[in-house]
């Protein structure tokens, strides 16, 4: 199948060289002036140019209208407000010099189309107007990255402030679990050694800390209540992608990556937000992780402190210790002796 692709896309072309001939030995034969047929042709795609540009632009305005209500809608964090308000910072400016190139570009290609009457001349530079493009570029772009730069400091720096509270996001090919810290919001420790069957976290089993700790298939997070989120993978990198909080991080075997945040708009309250009664959050990897990276995903709902609090109180614990059997008395026939069996 390719073959034949290549051979048609080869002989195609040829095709095209071929008629491309006949068309000038036919302009030829027929004594045509080929000045004048240039100057038809320039026109046509001057005009051509023009026709482009102001259907493109149509067509820019028109999905632009067409797929807002696709959009992700208000952030639900404390800092993705901030995020969104930078955002929409940048696509102004980019929208502004977009706007204003493809009229000059198109602009200029029609003003300054082939005219035999007109005499080009050579212009050596201009050292103020090289001077404007690059100086206004810089500071504009300098700008950019200078304020994109403080607010990524902000939110990274909030996770110094361990005011938060703990869940570890656990990542795995292909699925996320989730642990709670529980009443004393510390995690227990953890080791890739410890993992098994009945443990597949690898909890520590002699740590106190993660006797409270509890775990689920689906991320609770109070409202209000600012999150230190400490990620882990078992096995590849994964990323963490809160889209509606505007979150990312990765997930990176062998050693725990962090991110602070607060969330601010419960599902109930997006729900009436976005007017779709089945909106959910949802948690995506963003790093194809593998074959089934499209279904590593997670319902993500955000309740009042309230409702998270009796959701925990009813998960299940993270790892359940085994209960050691009772052991087994046997009392022998020939002696009085009772002996313990275990």
């Amino acid at each position: 199948m390719n073959l034949l692709l290549i051979l048609a896309v080869v002989f195609g072309t040829l095709v095209l060289v071929r008629l491309a001939n006949v068309t000038q030995l036919a302009a030829k034969l027929s004594g045509e002036n080929e000045e004048d047929e240039q100057d038809k042709d320039n026109r046509i795609n001057s005009y051509g140019l023009l026709i482009f540009l102001v259907v493109g632009m149509i067509l820019l305005g028109y999905m632009m209208w067409k797929y807002t209500p696709y959009m992700l809608p208000v952030a639900a964090s404390e800092h993705g407000v901030e995020i969104d308000h930078l955002m929409n910072i940048n696509w102004i400016v980019i929208f502004i010099v977009f706007i204003l190139t493809q009229f000059l570009l198109f602009g200029f290609a029609f003003k300054y189309k082939f005219d035999r009457n007109r005499r080009s001349f050579y212009y050596h530079d201009n050292n103020k107007l090289e001077a404007v493009w690059t100086v206004i570029p810089t500071i504009v772009l300098a700008s950019l990255i200078t304020t994109g730069l403080l607010e990524w400091n902000k939110i990274t720096n909030a996770a110094e402030k361990k005011d938060g509270m703990v869940i570890q996001l656990y990542g795995k090919q292909f699925d996320w679990t989730v642990r709670y810290s529980g009443k004393d919001n510390t995690l227990g420790t953890s080791s890739f050694r410890k993992i098994a069957d009945n443990n597949p976290l690898g909890m520590d089993s002699l740590d106190i800390n993660g006797n409270d700790d509890v775990a689920a298939k689906e991320l609770y997070l109070p409202v209000g209540v600012p999150i230190e989120m400490m990620i882990n993978s078992r096995d590849v990198i994964h990323s963490v992608y809160l889209p509606h909080f505007r979150v990312q991080m990765n997930a990176v075997p062998g050693m725990t990556t962090r991110f602070h945040f607060k969330p601010t708009i419960t599902t109930a309250r997006m729900r009436e937000i976005t007017k779709k009664e089945n909106f959910d959050y949802v948690l995506l990897c963003n790093k194809i992780c593998g074959v089934a990276h499209y279904n590593m995903k997670m319902k993500v709902v955000v309740v009042s402190q309230e409702e998270f609090k009796q959701y925990v109180k009813d998960a299940k614990p993270a790892f359940e210790k085994a209960i050691p059997e009772a052991p087994t008395v046997v009392t022998a026939k020939d002696s009085s002796k009772i002996v313990a069996i275990n």
